[in-house]
């Protein structure tokens, strides 16, 4: 990947991606990088990896009922104190658009956001259409070009390419190669874009 870039591994239906995205969106402003946006389809990549389908109830009830608000109280967010209630629901017509969008970075936020403070179902059309139509973009001409061949092409590259390149979580950053996981390491982003870390 060309310098001056942050790339942004993430599932549209990810609750730290959605914490994440104003800091992440403060440091590329801050270091004059572009967010390039890498939307996947979670559980291929995350298999393995302490999904929450595998994980008990105890640890879900902390994650959902504790550790997201917490972090979204630190980061000045608004989140649901439950799980989504359509939180399983296919990935590919919202992570579509966003590959379509001419401005990810409000798109993207726009889907998290209604998927985490709203409850919002991200894979129903008409609910995609007024998100983004609120966020300024057409939401019914990108809901279509997000279902086009290509758009779904790079879909499923995005999560091929996540794979092969060692992601196995929700959001993982790319600055020059080296790779961070998690929104809890922002703060390592933010020098690394100015100063990479040694080996």
């Amino acid at each position: 990947m060309a310098p001056r870039t942050i790339e942004y591994f993430y599932s549209a239906h990810s609750a730290f991606a959605y914490l994440g995205a104003p800091t992440l969106a403060r440091i590329a402003q801050a270091s004059g990088r572009r967010i390039v946006h890498r939307p996947f389809d979670f559980w291929p990549v995350v298999t393995g990896a302490g999904a929450s389908k595998t994980r008990s109830k105890a640890h879900r009830d902390y994650f959902f009922g504790r550790e997201l608000v917490r972090w979204a109280e630190w980061r000045d967010l608004p989140i649901l104190r439950h799980r989504p209630v359509h939180h399983d629901n296919t990935l590919a017509p919202a992570s579509g658009m966003i590959i379509a969008s001419t401005d990810p970075d409000a798109l993207s936020f726009a889907i998290l956001q209604a998927h985490w403070r709203d409850d919002a179902d991200i894979a129903d059309r008409a609910t995609l259409d007024a998100i983004a139509t609120a966020a300024g973009q057409d939401g019914a001409a990108l809901f279509e070009q997000g279902q086009s061949e290509d758009a779904q092409r790079i879909f499923a590259a995005n999560t091929a390419e996540a794979i092969a390149r060692g992601v196995f979580g929700s959001p993982t950053y790319f600055v020059d190669g080296d790779m961070f996981y998690g929104q809890d390491r922002l703060d390592f982003v933010a020098r690394a874009v100015d100063r990479p870390f040694g080996d």
